[in-house]
């Protein structure tokens, strides 16, 4: 990566039990404790941290970090992403950003990190971006052409297509995974009673978000981070890497599934923790 010579490679070992993440709770408080000796009321507030759900899931999907984030004093918002269109989505989580006083940490998984490249840019107060496993599309590009700029996802062959009714008439195209798509592609490294009950709550997102073109990328103004999930079915590695490289992130590793935040909270919870530190 054409990054490394400013962020090397830091590569986190996952683990999902929950026991762990309270443990880096733990120790996550006496570091800042530690670093901040004489903490007072006079003490810069901590930054809001504003969760973003991507396809074929929703906001409990970040149950894990909204946990430890408030157990470690952050504000937290894990808004539901409207999975209708990226312009109309990012115009939406924007709508939420501008309501909040103060610095924002604005984290978005899978499409999740389209949408937040787009919904960042005009809120002065985004101070940092983390990419979990994200999308983070250059101007004009569509997440269609990302997911098959090289070879490893499994979506494009496990989609199934619903239409639904649109406003004023006429038909939208949701996207749903297969049941066996959401095992391979999604969530290999939940136990399968896990991933299928996640299969049958999915939340679709249409197609008119898959191939909508991005606007200006935030990434270009406000420092990053990014998570890579190497063992990653939907978005693979190499692709992930490439946008963390283009977009100067200071890059993470894991082997994990696409779903890295349910499966490696831990690891998702200390990228997190790294940018939210830089602005606090």
């Amino acid at each position: 990566m054409n990054s490394n010579s400013k962020h090397p490679r830091r590569r986190l070992t996952g683990i999902a039990a929950v026991l762990v993440v309270a443990a880096i709770v733990s120790v996550a408080s006496s570091a800042l404790a530690s670093s901040h000796p004489a903490r007072t009321a006079q003490a810069k507030p901590k930054p809001t941290i504003v969760l973003v759900h991507g396809g074929w899931a929703d906001s409990s999907g970040w149950n894990s970090e909204v946990t430890a984030l408030e157990r470690l004093g952050y504000p937290v918002i894990a808004p539901a992403n409207p999975l209708r269109g990226l312009a109309s989505d990012a115009a939406y989580i924007r709508s939420i950003l501008k309501t909040i006083a103060g610095p924002i940490v604005l984290v978005g998984h899978s499409y999740g990190g389209a949408v937040i490249t787009n919904a960042a840019v005009g809120v002065p107060n985004v101070k940092a971006l983390v990419y979990i496993a994200g999308f983070a599309p250059d101007t004009g590009e569509t997440l269609a052409q990302l997911v098959t700029m090289n070879p490893g996802s499994e979506i494009m062959q496990n989609v199934i297509e619903r239409k639904y009714p649109l406003p004023g008439g006429g038909e939208g195209t949701d996207l749903y995974l297969t049941e066996h798509g959401y095992e391979t592609a999604f969530a290999s490294d939940l136990p399968k009673s896990v991933a299928d009950e996640m299969w049958a709550e999915q939340r679709p997102f249409s197609l008119a978000a898959f191939t909508s073109k991005s606007g200006e990328p935030a990434w270009k103004t406000i420092p990053s981070w990014y998570l890579v999930s190497t063992e990653d079915h939907a978005i693979p590695p190499k692709t992930q890497e490439f946008m963390a490289a283009r977009a100067h992130a200071h890059t993470y590793y894991v082997a994990a599934s696409h779903v890295l935040m349910i499966s490696h909270p831990a690891a998702t919870l200390k990228v997190i923790l790294a940018a939210a530190r830089s602005v606090s």
